[in-house]
């Protein structure tokens, strides 16, 4: 699938997740918060929920904690415009706090189309509640900076579970472990692209 055919797909998604009035959280949140970046991304970045800011622009990790993704993604010279953000839901909810398991599951069709339709070959889960959709039952403390294969409708994805930048801004150890893990990414990338090549050489 050629990237504007799925900028019009992701574009299509969009328009249906703001004409779905059963969605949770929509009449106490400002606006959708779809998510952004790249159609043609290879790295997928999975948050937890919009905040402030992010509701009142309209846009994904664009606050303090967005502040620290930037940086670093910059650290791995990986520019923003190049991957794709978004979150396991896409309204804000009251005050902040944790989204509920209805809630993900109601946003569940919509964050897996984006996926089916982006086909990454990376997706990284920021905090608990995104990684949960991928490694369940597992512990962030445990497994931050792994990496898991996951089958993914029939198509194997690779999965690395990060803690949350919001965490990082709260804790100088979280800030020193999510510095590192993101430092394992372009190996992980590297990899990726070398298992890629080897099948498709098979395949001639």
């Amino acid at each position: 699938m050629e990237e504007k055919e799925k900028s019009a797909r992701l574009q299509d998604l969009k328009k249906r997740m703001q004409n779905d009035t059963a969605l949770p959280l929509r009449n106490s949140a400002t606006q959708l918060v779809f998510g952004e970046g790249s159609p043609d991304t290879k790295i997928f970045f999975l948050g937890e929920g919009p905040g402030y800011w992010e509701d009142q622009k309209g846009r994904p990790f664009v606050g303090n904690a967005g502040a620290l993704l930037n940086q670093l993604l910059y650290s791995i010279k990986l520019p923003r415009q190049d991957v794709f953000i978004t979150n396991v839901i896409c309204f804000r909810p009251p005050e902040n706090r944790d989204p509920l398991p209805e809630e993900i599951e109601a946003f569940r069709p919509y964050i897996d189309e984006m996926i089916d339709i982006m086909k990454p070959k990376l997706i990284v889960t920021l905090g608990r509640f995104s990684m949960a959709k991928f490694v369940p039952g597992a512990k962030i403390t445990a497994v931050h900076g792994k990496s898991f294969v996951v089958d993914w409708k029939g198509r194997k994805i690779t999965v690395v579970p990060m803690f949350h930048p919001a965490a990082a801004l709260r804790s100088g150890e979280v800030l020193r472990m999510i510095k590192e893990d993101f430092m394992l990414l372009p190996d992980i990338l590297k990899k990726e692209n070398q298992v890629q090549a080897e099948q498709m050489n098979l395949s001639i």
